[in-house]
């Protein structure tokens, strides 16, 4: 009895062991990560704007404009997460999650979408507190995606 009691102990230490990561500071500074490797962004939920007569090929001129300002906010550092969603039966059109902590500063990014400004998509914005983490999504995304958009 004792011998399996100090072979599931040195199993458990070991597991422990293995399991330990070791806090980068430099990292957690470089993501603007607080004490609990968190930070406080803005979550932005696109829908299905009030704009219903425009052309398809205005449509198409805005969706340009959406992608490449989705591009540039991405490229400064303001663009945290971007995506569409799947059909649904929410008028829900995609997400944004930007990079900074107000609500009237994401606001002021969000004007900048030319399908915003068209009122092709409606923006509602709040505050998200999430892993500092989510900062490495578009650096890692480069690396596994063979297809540039």
């Amino acid at each position: 009895m004792k011998k399996l009691a100090f072979l599931l102990l040195l199993s458990v230490s070991a597991f422990a062991q293995e399991n330990q990561t070791t806090y980068d500071e430099k990292l957690a500074k470089e993501v603007g990560a607080d004490q609990y490797g968190m930070k406080t962004y803005v979550f932005c939920i696109l829908k299905t704007g009030s704009n219903t007569t425009a052309t398809k090929e205005e449509r198409n001129k805005y969706f340009e404009g959406h992608m490449e300002n989705i591009n540039r906010l991405a490229k400064e550092g303001k663009l945290v997460v971007a995506g569409p969603f799947m059909k649904n039966d929410r008028n829900y059109r995609g997400i944004f999650i930007f990079n900074c902590s107000t609500v009237e500063e994401a606001q002021k990014l969000v004007a900048t979408d030319p399908a915003v400004a068209a009122k092709i998509f409606e923006a509602e914005l709040t505050p998200w507190y999430c892993s500092a983490a989510l900062m490495k999504v578009s650096e890692i995304h480069d690396k596994i995606s063979k297809t540039k958009i």
